[in-house]
C-alpha cells in the first residue's frame, strides 16, 4: 500500500513516524540519539506484527482487513520508503573515509580524553597525551585529527591528533627537501653517532658528521638548542629523514671560497692555519678555504710524519703552488718560503772530505745519509766494506744512526752526493800477498752459507770461499750446513789469492794430511770391513766404514741372504769392490760377502770329493801290483772299486 492509512483516534494519541523519537539535549548528540533509537523502533514493529498476525488466526481471516495497520494504528514503511528515508538519514552526517585528514571541534574533556566532533554519526575520543605540546585544552577549540577507523570493533570513531600532526609534518619535510629550503628545528636530545631534531613535530637524524664543518666530539652541547638546517635525506617508505646544519656553513663558505680563489696567484704568501695533520700531510684553513700542504714540500730535508713538525691550530705562512678552479683545490708550499740548502751549500762539503751523516732512508742497494735538511748523499752497498761479499744494507744500516763517510761526488746540477764508508781506512788489499800467503793458516769467521761453500772472513774486508769438497778428506757433504753454521770460527789455508778479483781461495781439509793414501792399504780391493748404512741416496746408499770413511753401496749389493736390504743404522760386512784413491771413491757391496761365502763352501766341497778319489786310485794301483794272477774273487773286488771310482767321478 503505497499511502499511510491513519486511525482518527489514534491519530490524537499516536505520533506518525514509524519509529519513536526523543528530543535530543545538549549532553546527547543527535547522531547518537538516532542510532539508539533505529534498533527500538524495528523490535516494536516486529512485536506488533507478530501480535497482529495471532489475533488474525484466533478470529478468522477477514478479506477486508489491512495488516500495514499496528495496534498504535501506525503504518510500516515500505523497502522502497524505508531505503528512501535512510539515505536521507545518512545523508545528514559528514561522509568520511580511514586515514583521512579532517577538522574537528572540541565538545567535550575528560580525566584522560578529549571529546572530539567531526560531523559524524559520533564523536571521537583522543587521549590527553595527544596534547602535551599545548600549554592549555578547551572545549570549542578546533584541531586537525586523522581518522584511524570509522567504526572498531566496538563501535567507536578511532581519531588522532599525535598521526594528524606527524602526516602534516612529513607532507612539509618532503617539500622543504625538494625546494631545499632551510628550516629551523629543535635538538631535543642525542643518540648514537649524532643528534635528535625535532621538524615540525617530528624527529629527524642529525649525524654528527653533518653538524659542523669541522669534526665535532662533543654532542652535548647542542642539545635542547635551536638550530637551522637543511633536509638532505628522505625515506619515504619508512618515513625518515637527515638533516644537516654543516650543509649551509658550507653554502656560506662556498661564496668564500669562489671569492678567495678568484684572487689566487702561483707564488702568493698566504696566512693559514692548520686545520687538520694526515699521514700525507695537512690541510690549511685560508679563511674559509681549505688548501692541501703535502708532506714533501714542508720541508727540504726529510721527515717520517707531518706531525714532526706540524700541529693542529698552528698559524703559519704558506706559498700557492698550483690552484684548480673548477676542483676548488689549492697546493701549498712551506718550503718553498726558503733557499734550498744545495744553493748555499757549505764549503765543508767537497768531493775528498770527511763528513758524519744521519742515516735517513734505507734501501737494498745502499743507504742515505742526511748532512743537513735537504742535503743528502747514497752510500752503495759496494762502498761499506773492502770484501767483495755482498752486504744486506739494511741489515748494516739503523735509522737515526750517524755514519763517517768520505764524499766521492758532487752533482749540484743534479742535487745528488755519494759517499764511500771502505775508504775511510786503506785498501787491504794492497798488502794481501804479505798478510795472507799462500798456504799459510789462519782462523776466520763464516758469513755466509751456500749451496756451493762457505765465506769466511779472515779480517774487515778481507775473505775468501772454501768450496764444498774442500771441507772433509773424507765425507761428503749435501750441504756446507752440515758441516758448520754462521757465526762459527774456522781454521782454513790459504788455497790461492788473486788480487785483481779481490778473492781468496780457501780450504780447511788442507790443515790434515790427505789419509787417502794410508787407506789405500788399509782398505784393498777384496777386503772386507764391517760398515753402518748412514744414508740412502736414489742408486744405492752411504756406507761409514772406521775412521769416518764413506763409501758406496749400489742398491743391488745391499741385498742380504735371507732376501732382505740391509736397514738404516745397521751394521753388516762389505767387501771392498772399488778403491780409487784420486777421486776419493770407495765401491762397496755386502751381497758379496755371503755370495764369496757360498762359493767357499762348493768349492771345499769339491776339494773333500777330489781328495777321496784320489785314495782310491792309490788303493786300485796298490792292489794290482800285489796281484800276480787274477782270480775269481780279485776280480769282483775290481768291479767294485770300478763303480766307487765312477761314482766319485
Amino acid at each position: 500500500m503505497d499511502e499511510i492509512t491513519l486511525n482518527d483516534d489514534a491519530a490524537s494519541n499516536e505520533e506518525v513516524n514509524p519509529v519513536e523519537t526523543s528530543t535530543p539535549t545538549a549532553e546527547t548528540p543527535v547522531a547518537e540519539m538516532a542510532m539508539e533509537e533505529k534498533p527500538k523502533a524495528a523490535k516494536k514493529a516486529k512485536a506488533v506484527t507478530n501480535e497482529m498476525h495471532a489475533e488474525a488466526a484466533n478470529n478468522g481471516a477477514h478479506d477486508d482487513f489491512d495488516w500495514s495497520v499496528d495496534k498504535r494504528n501506525v503504518s510500516i514503511y515500505n523497502p522502497n520508503d524505508r531505503e528512501t528515508y535512510d539515505k536521507l538519514y545518512e545523508d545528514t552526517f559528514k561522509a568520511v573515509n580511514d586515514n583521512e585528514m579532517v577538522k574537528g571541534s572540541i565538545v567535550g574533556l575528560t580525566k584522560t580524553d578529549v571529546v572530539v566532533n567531526i560531523g559524524y554519526k559520533s564523536d571521537g575520543l583522543i587521549s590527553l597525551n595527544e596534547f602535551r605540546d599545548l600549554a592549555e585544552v578547551k572545549v570549542g577549540d578546533e584541531i586537525e585529527v586523522l581518522i584511524v577507523q570509522k567504526e572498531d570493533r566496538d563501535g567507536h570513531l578511532n581519531l588522532s591528533r599525535k598521526l594528524a600532526r606527524q602526516q602534516r609534518a612529513w607532507e612539509r619535510i618532503v617539500d622543504v627537501y625538494k625546494t631545499g629550503e632551510i628550516v629551523t628545528g629543535y635538538v631535543t636530545s642525542k643518540t648514537k653517532g649524532g643528534l635528535i631534531v625535532d621538524l615540525y613535530g617530528m624527529e629527524t637524524f642529525l649525524p654528527g658528521s653533518q653538524i659542523d664543518v669541522k669534526p665535532v666530539t662533543d654532542y652535548d652541547q647542542f642539545v635542547n638548542k635551536t638550530m637551522e638546517f637543511k633536509v638532505v635525506k628522505i625515506n619515504e617508505i619508512i618515513r625518515n629523514a637527515v638533516v644537516s646544519h654543516k650543509a649551509l656553513i658550507e653554502s656560506d663558505l662556498e661564496a668564500q671560497r669562489t671569492e678567495i680563489i678568484s684572487k689566487l696567484e702561483k707564488g702568493q704568501v698566504l696566512e693559514g692555519t692548520i686545520k687538520n695533520v694526515t699521514d700525507f700531510g695537512a690541510f690549511i684553513d685560508l679563511g674559509g678555504l681549505d688548501g692541501l700542504l703535502y708532506i714533501t714540500d714542508i720541508s727540504w730535508g726529510r721527515i717520517n710524519h707531518p706531525s714532526e713538525v706540524l700541529q693542529n691550530g698552528q698559524k703559519l705562512n704558506v706559498a700557492v703552488l698550483d690552484f684548480d678552479d673548477e676542483k676548488k683545490r689549492i697546493s701549498l708550499g712551506l718550503k718553498q718560503l726558503t733557499p734550498h740548502p744545495w744553493d748555499t751549500l757549505p764549503g765543508t762539503v767537497a768531493v775528498g772530505n770527511k763528513v758524519k751523516g744521519k742515516v735517513v732512508n734505507i734501501e737494498d742497494y745502499g743507504a742515505f745519509l742526511e748532512l743537513e735538511p735537504g742535503i743528502e748523499g747514497l752510500v752503495h752497498v759496494s762502498e761499506i766494506t773492502w770484501s767483495n761479499q755482498p752486504i744486506n744494507a739494511k741489515e748494516f744500516f739503523k735509522m737515526g744512526d750517524e755514519h763517517e763517510a768520505v764524499i766521492v761526488s758532487i752533482d749540484k746540477d743534479e742535487r745528488k752526493m755519494s759517499f764511500s764508508i771502505k775508504k775511510m781506512t786503506p785498501d787491504p788489499w794492497d798488502e794481501i800477498e804479505n798478510k795472507f800467503a799462500v798456504g799459510s793458516q789462519h782462523t776466520g769467521v763464516v758469513k755466509n752459507l751456500t749451496p756451493y761453500g762457505v765465506f769466511v772472513e779472515l779480517e774487515s774486508g778481507i775473505g775468501g770461499m772454501i768450496h764444498i769438497s774442500d771441507l772433509s778428506w773424507v765425507k761428503r757433504f749435501n750441504h756446507p750446513s752440515d758441516f758448520t753454521k754462521v757465526g762459527e770460527n774456522l781454521q782454513v789455508v790459504v788455497l790461492g789469492v788473486d788480487k785483481e778479483t779481490r778473492k781468496l781461495s780457501l780450504g780447511h781439509k788442507q790443515i790434515e794430511e790427505d789419509p787417502w793414501n794410508t787407506f789405500e792399504s788399509i782398505f784393498p780391493i777384496g777386503s772386507i770391513h764391517d760398515g753402518v748404512m748412514v744414508r740412502k741416496e736414489e742408486k744405492g746408499a752411504i756406507i761409514q766404514l772406521q775412521y769416518g770413511l764413506e763409501a758406496f753401496a749400489p742398491t743391488r749389493h745391499l741385498k742380504k741372504a735371507d732376501e732382505k736390504m740391509v736397514a738404516l743404522e745397521e751394521t753388516n760386512p762389505f767387501m771392498i769392490l772399488e778403491f780409487d784413491r784420486n777421486e776419493k771413491r770407495i765401491l762397496v757391496s755386502h751381497s758379496k760377502v755371503w755370495e764369496q761365502g757360498i762359493e767357499e763352501e762348493k768349492e771345499a766341497a769339491r776339494k773333500e770329493a777330489g781328495i777321496e778319489i784320489d785314495n782310491t786310485k792309490k788303493a786300485v794301483k796298490n792292489l794290482q801290483s800285489k796281484v800276480e794272477k787274477a782270480t775269481l774273487g780279485d776280480i769282483g773286488a775290481l768291479a767294485d772299486l770300478k763303480k766307487k771310482m765312477d761314482a766319485g767321478e
